[in-house]
């Protein structure tokens, strides 16, 4: 790792602009609302992708979304407490399947 600074070095702080962002919504009666989601530790967020495509391998592809600036996210986020913004990102948790526990499994509680 380099210890010194270049002029023409970027600024880890400062962030490129996103352009329009794909956010999941979730459709209402009346339109659309902001779909949240939290983070492993359990804080609230908003996410965002930059691509369609990365937005259906990580939701799905019957997903609804609308696309916004990032700065029109934030302002749609900032009333719910968010402040968080996640972008691109991907599900950890295996996929939920429809298989039946059979009957004469034990399940242990803690």
């Amino acid at each position: 790792m380099c210890l010194f600074l270049y002029d023409d070095d970027p600024d880890p702080d400062e962030q490129d602009p996103a352009g329009l962002l794909h956010v999941p919504v979730h459709r209402v009666a009346t339109g659309f609302v902001l779909r949240t989601f939290r983070t492993p530790l359990g804080e609230r967020t908003a996410v965002a992708f930059t691509d369609r495509d990365l937005l259906a391998r990580t939701l799905g592809t019957g997903q609804p979304s609308i696309k916004l600036a990032e700065s029109a996210l934030r302002s749609l986020a900032s009333p719910l407490g968010i402040s968080r913004l996640v972008l691109d990102p991907v599900l950890s948790a295996p996929a939920v399947t429809a298989e039946p526990v059979p009957a004469d499994t034990t399940v242990a509680t803690l």
